[in-house]
């Protein structure tokens, strides 16, 4: 097993409540195991084997993206949806995302993690519930993307099971009958599903939401998520409009909607969770419920600012996510923070929401809603998933705090990225693509799929 010397870098993260000077000489990798062997004091010379010159390179846990959807890189800035929000930019994009392909996935999938990769993320959860005629092995093709660039990934298996005909929100043509999606879904994780430290692929189970969703399939797919052992995600609380049709239709709200369907638990994590009132932040922290926070696509789409400091006063774990590319129109993992720093500061102020509190929410805070203890932090024992920035050129030149001005001065692209002590992007780049021809197939599928 060879040992490799991060040696000497600007300025590395530990944790916002965490004094950084223990790894101010660096960090020490065992690259056979993936594993963060030794964090450096300064002036102290380890023994290695390998040795990188970190020393223009901020350094961070790799940044982890809790709410994706893959896909929709397909579906960027389309403007027919440019300006609606959540409910008429659903019913709109619904029949263009149901003429997806399996090559459109793959290409999709495939720019989503590169751009996610360059922008400093390790491990990213996506959420792909369409399933249309043709798609049956949807996160199959997901998975094999993931290996191939050996980026981690939480993919769940989503699901729709309530259309239009039945009130729901999706048109027929792109929802499933709960027998095939149960199926399916104890297929993926019995395929795929990797526990305990180091895992590289994990499946989850994600009924989609209230609106596309029959409460019949969300009890359903909370059992089958206790009986196997996985995690639960879902789109809650996003918008009024989703209250509003949890009111009329189950005569509750929605967390008394989750609780009626067994999904107050540990093993839930939940997309956006904007509209709760105190009384549902305090139950979902007593059920150790966690949080996606998508500040740019609750920005795009004008959905609200969700209440992230009282969620974690209660107990909630408040994570990161991009959401997909068609109401963020980006899968970059550092620009997001410095949005949510933003956003939160509308509601919380500056003193509440720090720089290093929001890489914190992309870290640490984001490992805890996909339930991993192993990755996240910077710390000996942990998983060796590092992100590396360089802060240069115009946007930089005069910033003095080197953690802060990745935040405000807004970094855009990591320099190095590692994931379990491997390097995936080297000087900017995703290794194993050829970006150019990926850029212009995708663009291709892209025009195809809204054009019919």
């Amino acid at each position: 097993m060879s040992t490799l010397w991060i040696r000497n870098p600007r300025a590395v993260h530990l944790g916002a409540e965490l004094d950084s000077s223990q790894a101010a000489g660096g960090l020490v990798i065992n690259t056979g195991s993936g594993i963060i062997e030794a964090l450096v004091p300064a002036g102290v010379t380890p023994e290695v084997d390998e040795i990188f010159d970190a020393t223009d390179l901020v350094v961070t846990p790799g940044l982890i993206n809790t709410h994706h959807h893959f896909y929709q890189t397909l579906t960027r800035a389309w403007a027919p949806v440019a300006d609606l929000p959540l409910f008429g930019w659903l019913t709109n994009l619904y029949p263009v995302w149901a003429r997806l392909t399996p090559r459109a996935l793959e290409l999709a999938t495939t720019v989503a993690m590169a751009e996610l990769l360059e922008s400093g993320c390790t491990t990213a959860a996506d959420h792909h519930y369409l399933f249309p005629s043709g798609m049956d092995q949807a996160i199959d093709i997901q998975v094999e993307v993931a290996q191939r660039l050996g980026m981690r990934a939480m993919l769940t298996r989503g699901s729709m099971s309530l259309g239009t005909e039945d009130g729901g929100l999706p048109p027929q043509q792109t929802v499933q009958d709960p027998e095939i999606i149960l199926e399916d879904s104890r297929r993926l994780v019995e395929q795929y599903h990797q526990r305990g430290p180091g895992a590289m692929i994990q499946i989850g189970l994600a009924p989609c939401s209230p609106f596309s969703v029959t409460t019949g399939l969300m009890r359903e797919s909370a059992a089958l998520a206790r009986e196997l052992d996985v995690r639960l995600h879902t789109h809650l609380a996003e918008t009024l409009d989703e209250e509003q049709f949890c009111r009329e239709r189950f005569g509750m709200r929605t967390v008394e909607y989750l609780d009626s369907v067994g999904w107050l638990s540990e093993r839930t994590w939940l997309a956006h969770g904007i509209h709760f009132d105190d009384a549902e932040i305090a139950r979902l922290g007593a059920a150790g419920v966690s949080v996606a926070h998508c500040p740019t696509s609750n920005m795009r789409l004008a959905s609200g600012i969700a209440r992230v400091i009282e969620l974690e006063r209660a107990g909630v774990a408040v994570g990161l996510g991009v959401d997909g590319s068609a109401s963020n129109d980006a899968s970059n993992m550092i620009r997001e923070v410095r949005q949510a720093l933003y956003l939160q500061r509308l509601r919380y102020g500056t003193e509440a929401v720090t720089s290093a509190r929001v890489l914190d929410w992309a870290t640490a805070g984001s490992a805890a809603a996909l339930g991993r203890a192993d990755i996240g932090r910077i710390a000996v024992g942990r998983q060796a998933d590092v992100a590396m920035f360089r802060p240069e050129g115009y946007a930089f030149s005069g910033a003095h705090d080197p953690i802060a001005a990745l935040v405000l001065c807004g970094a855009e692209r990591a320099e190095r990225v590692m994931v379990a002590g491997r390097w995936r992007v080297i000087d900017g780049r995703a290794l194993g693509i050829d970006r150019d021809a990926l850029i212009a197939e995708h663009q291709h599928h892209a025009h195809r799929l809204v054009t019919g």
